[in-house]
């Protein structure tokens, strides 16, 4: 029935068109956006680096829901056959995150084998320990639907202490991680169980930042009778408005997605209809998988750049030697006024910003003393290759600034530091001479002092810099 998945004359073009995408992507990432994230750490404070795999795997699909709502049943139904690992019941039974996969033979990876391997988007699984990958695996197995997509089925959402405590692992952090590497997610309820308890909806605010990759399915809805199932809907989409904030309606597919006969076949043509709706949905991920993925790389470097401009802030405002305890705690509490700032000098949309109570909560760890030299020539090159307005990024001279790539940046670096120590050093004697004649020191600028130009293999615009950091009282 969903052989189309794997005969499409236009998707058997897509590889090659999705690879050279792919590639380009990969490149540019490595060359451009990955070493800004390193320079300021934003792996700590984020998602960590992306990986090849990340950018060649296949579109993943995402199914989430409480228990019993029939994820598994729904993957079942999409492959045709059942798959390793598979269990279904009434009650709590898939009890860890199966990915199925393609594969020559049937087969299952346990996670830890798994995170380990670099042909698969899971290495980055590793951060949230055994007690979650004892609870992950990847189910291989041949078949026409899974050689254009992959599916990912989680555990039943629980009710109370059960789901915080006893899983052993941040659940909603695991699924916040899938989310921002999938390219849909299935939010999936019972038409008998419409209450959306504590922990549910907890998950579906982590995914808040993914509206437009949810899609919503009322599961056994033959089992209503119409006017039911008309009042069911209508409570399902109350709930998820306060749940879900955006202005938009998520769509909501109504069916029975189960090989079944229906048990009340008077919305036969409506189930079938909403069927063909979201399998044509599933069927265009393979085709606009390399602009989702350009998509979310463009995401991730406004994130990137908006994280750079914070942490420039606020080492800014860090003093060299005493008080820096007291000096992070008053910047972390006044960093909604930063926020603020940035957002004006920047012209920055407010929706470009990092979570507030996140950040301030995330331990903020010092930078090395290099970041104060080299903050604006990674922070330049980031909108002229991802965002495409080189208006902004364009030289008074009327030029384009230098590539930036990682050697060119440890040179940079390396120069920066060799100049800011010889010129501190003429400095300080300087300040002792002046002492020996009865002149204070430190009080004044060090703008005028007529330091020796900038290295020829160094790029130029530095001086402005330094003066600005030797401003110091020594």
């Amino acid at each position: 029935m969903f052989s189309w998945l794997g005969t499409d004359d236009r998707r058997r073009k897509d590889p090659e068109v999705f690879q050279t995408v792919s590639e380009g992507l990969k490149k540019l990432y490595k060359s451009k956006l990955l070493p800004l994230e390193e320079y300021y750490r934003f792996h700590e404070f984020h998602s960590p680096a992306l990986e090849d795999a990340d950018f060649d795997n296949k579109p993943m699909v995402l199914l989430v829901g409480q228990y019993s709502t029939g994820k598994t049943t729904f993957i079942r139904y999409l492959l045709e056959q059942d798959f390793p690992g598979m269990r279904i019941g009434p009650e709590p039974t898939t009890d860890s995150f199966i990915a199925v996969m393609q594969g020559d033979t049937e087969g299952i990876i346990p996670g830890n084998a798994l995170v380990v391997d670099p042909k698969k988007p899971f290495r980055k699984l590793n951060v949230f320990g055994n007690a979650f990958l004892n609870r992950f695996v990847c189910a291989q197995l041949p078949n026409a639907v899974l050689e254009s997509i992959s599916v990912i089925d989680t555990p039943g959402i629980l009710s109370g202490e059960k789901q915080r405590i006893s899983r052993g692992y941040d659940f909603a952090a695991v699924l916040e991680w899938f989310a921002e590497r999938v390219d849909r997610i299935i939010l999936l309820f019972d038409a008998h169980k419409l209450d959306i308890s504590d922990e549910f909806s907890e998950v579906i605010k982590a995914l808040k930042n993914h509206e437009d990759k949810m899609r919503v399915v009322l599961n056994k809805a033959d089992q209503i009778e119409t006017q039911q199932l008309m009042r069911v809907y209508g409570a399902l989409m109350w709930s998820l408005g306060k749940i879900v904030n955006t202005p938009e309606v998520i769509r909501v597919y109504i069916g029975s997605f189960w090989s079944h006969p229906l048990l009340i076949p008077d919305n036969r043509k409506l189930f079938e209809a909403e069927e063909q709706d979201l399998f044509r949905d599933i069927q265009s991920l393979p085709r606009n998988a390399a602009l989702r993925k350009l998509n979310d790389l463009i995401k991730r470097a406004r994130l990137a750049k908006v994280h750079a401009y914070i942490i420039s802030s606020l080492k800014k405002e860090m003093p060299s030697v005493f008080g820096k305890d007291n000096k992070k705690k008053e910047l972390v509490n006044n960093l909604a006024e930063i926020y603020g700032r940035i957002e004006r000098e920047h012209q920055i949309s407010p929706g470009d910003f990092p979570n507030l109570k996140r950040m301030q909560v995330t331990k903020l760890r010092g930078s090395k003393p290099r970041d104060h030299m080299s903050w604006w020539w990674s922070m330049e090159e980031l909108p002229s290759e991802l965002q495409g307005d080189s208006s902004q990024n364009q030289r008074q001279g009327g030029g384009p600034r230098p590539v930036l790539t990682a050697a060119a940046t440890a040179q940079q670096v390396e120069c920066e530091r060799e100049f800011y120590i010889d010129t501190h050093k003429r400095l300080k004697k300087m300040s002792l001479e002046l002492h020996e004649h009865g002149h204070e020191t430190g009080k004044g600028s060090y703008d005028s002092v007529d330091t020796r130009p900038v290295p020829s293999s160094c790029r130029e615009g530095t001086v402005g810099d330094l003066r600005f950091l030797l401003r110091l009282k020594l």
